[in-house]
């Protein structure tokens, strides 16, 4: 076997691409059993959820811990929370423009919409409340708890007795992430069947414009506005997706951004970010940052609007968008989380018809992974940015990542002490 194809089989983006295609020939040839393949990435992702917060915590509290500085722990913090505003501003904003200029709700019909199941998505938003939000969000909740212990190490801590059992502990949570990303390709096979297989390519069909307009506003997000981001700071946008390729897959064939963000962070952490905003701004942005979500938010308020032929006036407009910028931010602290804050929107702005939402039901599933690697991408883009801006990057890491990224089926390596990956 020459060297190249022992590369490829080694490599976890063949095994997932192969996992994903897989996954929609069952899903198109035998939908009933597609669909009961949704145990292998829902089992997948369950195992990964394992460690986010873990992750979360020892990534903050010993970057903390390191940076000792606890003002500019502030700092660094309130740059994010404005960076998330301003940015998630501008996909909503990208988002109703384009979906006025494409229309793609005119002409749909509305009369399939009447006897669908939407009832516990409605009372999903009425049961909704920023109290609730910050009671089920267990990541904001860890990530308090971090920046609490973090601080207190800092301050008290001076012989670094804490330090040294956390780091311990790090280095082998990173080991056996490393192990259980090798499961990847058949939680991508799993979630990626079961879409294919429950709502099939029909479901694509009578709402196929729709579909085209938010992949394609979510392009342009991608590539103008977080690309001019990063450029900013003389980093190519392709650069840094072919670097988190891998990841980028998992979330195409499980449709949850939360299957990949312990790697994200590591890898982030391997290409020069440093280890404290790594663990700041990651784990807010997937609260603060969701930048496909308000996208997607923004052109399904506009779809419906126009298939029950509802003139929006420029007051409408702008209370739509006040609203958004509010509500977009509980969609990851919610069960069904799009579903749910769409309908509190559509009940704040009471002219849009809520029973619309079943005109979205079926091809829900296949947006999600627009949603799901949009808002990973823009966590990414975030993380990049405040360490460039705090002067917490080191480019020569990049450069040597971006040249050459390890694949996580091969074998781990050891960990070093602050819980990162040689290269």
């Amino acid at each position: 076997m020459s060297t190249t194809a022992k590369t490829i089989l080694k490599s976890l983006t063949f095994w997932v691409l192969l996992s994903i295609a897989a996954g929609i020939v069952i899903g198109i040839a035998d939908p009933e059993r597609a669909v009961q393949m949704e145990f292998l990435g829902k089992g997948f992702i369950s195992v990964v959820k394992l460690f986010i917060n873990p992750i979360i915590f020892l990534t903050i509290t010993l970057g903390i811990a390191a940076m000792g500085d606890l003002k500019k722990v502030g700092k660094t913090g309130g740059k994010a929370l404005i960076y998330f505003e301003v940015v998630t501003s501008f996909a909503l904003l990208i988002g109703v423009a384009v979906a006025f200029v494409i229309q793609p709700g005119a002409g749909v019909d509305t009369t399939r919409a009447s006897g669908a199941e939407i009832g516990k998505y409605v009372t999903g938003a009425q049961q909704f409340s920023w109290l609730h939000f910050f009671q089920d969000n267990l990541t904001l909740q860890v990530l308090v708890v971090s920046l609490v212990t973090g601080s207190l190490i800092s301050l008290f801590d001076k012989q670094q007795r804490f330090i040294k059992p956390l780091t311990f502990v790090s280095k082998y949570v990173f080991k056996a992430l490393h192990i259980v990303m090798y499961a990847a390709p058949i939680g991508a096979f799993g979630g990626m069947a079961y879409t294919v297989g429950k709502f099939g390519p029909s479901a694509l069909v009578s709402l196929a414009k729709l579909m085209a307009a938010v992949y394609t506003t979510m392009g342009i997000f991608v590539f103008v506005v977080l690309g001019a981001i990063l450029w900013m700071y003389r980093i190519r946008i392709i650069d840094f997706l072919k670097y988190i390729k891998e990841e980028l897959l998992i979330v195409l064939g499980t449709s949850s951004s939360e299957a990949a963000l312990p790697s994200l962070m590591e890898k982030l952490e391997r290409m020069g970010c440093a280890k404290p905003i790594v663990g700041l701004t990651v784990p807010a942005g997937y609260s603060f940052n969701l930048d496909g979500t308000t996208i997607y938010l923004s052109m399904a308020c506009i779809f419906l609007a126009q298939a029950y032929n509802v003139h929006l006036s420029m007051d409408k407009i702008l209370t739509l968008i006040g609203i958004l910028l509010v509500t977009s931010k509980g969609a990851a602290g919610v069960t069904g989380s799009g579903f749910i804050v769409l309908a509190t929107t559509l009940q704040a702005v009471k002219s849009i018809p809520i029973e619309g939402l079943a005109l979205l039901i079926g091809v829900d599933r296949f947006m999600s992974e627009a949603r799901a690697i949009t808002n990973m991408i823009g966590n990414g883009v975030a993380t990049v940015w405040l360490s460039n801006n705090e002067k917490a990057f080191d480019r020569g890491k990049m450069l040597e990542a971006f040249q050459k990224t390890p694949t996580s089926l091969e074998s781990p390596q050891a960990v070093s002490g602050d819980g990162k990956l040689p290269l």
